[in-house]
């Protein structure tokens, strides 16, 4: 088979056949979107947590909004956007409508921001009640092993002073 009817990849001429899907179309997608998409969450809580927050039309668009804004991709628009406005002498030096819009921009971007991290404290808050819930039963488990422990050092004392009623040493430790 020949190579030469194949077109060339970012990764340099085209090979076997075998170029692990690194065509330049994929390669862009990745370069303007490298989050990858994270599976739903391990803890059982945070699963919870997610899932009601999902039932919400502002939580899923604002959740989008914040991942989009955090992208190389909202980068690269920018940078057009400017090169073009700018360019193309959209209006004069002071740029006065460009700052306007932009500062726009922050501002609502800045409100992502918190929306942003209000999120992870939340989860971070059902991840330590979960954590706390957690010690506490654990706790329980520990006074109950330690009662259990109790019980049976005394049962352990009366079977070997009923072993030797005596008390001169128990028959068990004979040498």
């Amino acid at each position: 088979m020949s190579n030469e009817g194949r077109s060339p990849t970012v990764a340099g001429p085209a090979s076997n056949g075998d170029n692990n899907g690194k065509t330049r179309g994929h390669r862009l997608h990745r370069m303007l979107f490298p989050v990858p998409k994270l599976g739903p969450p391990i803890n059982p809580a945070l699963l919870k947590r997610e899932q009601e927050r999902a039932e919400a039309r502002q939580n899923r668009l604002a959740d989008k909004i914040t991942a989009f804004s955090g992208s190389m991709l909202f980068v690269y628009l920018h940078i057009f956007w400017f090169a073009c406005w700018i360019g193309f002498g959209v209006e004069d030096y002071p740029y006065g409508l460009l700052t306007m819009i932009v500062s726009l921009e922050a501002i609502f971007l800045s409100t992502f921001v918190l929306i942003s991290q209000n999120r992870a404290d939340a989860r971070r808050q059902v991840i330590a009640d979960e954590h706390w819930k957690m010690v506490q039963e654990e706790d329980k488990q520990n006074v109950e092993l330690l009662e259990l422990s109790r019980e049976i050092l005394a049962l352990t004392k009366e079977v070997r002073s009923l072993a030797d009623p005596s008390g001169g040493g128990s028959p068990l430790r004979r040498t």
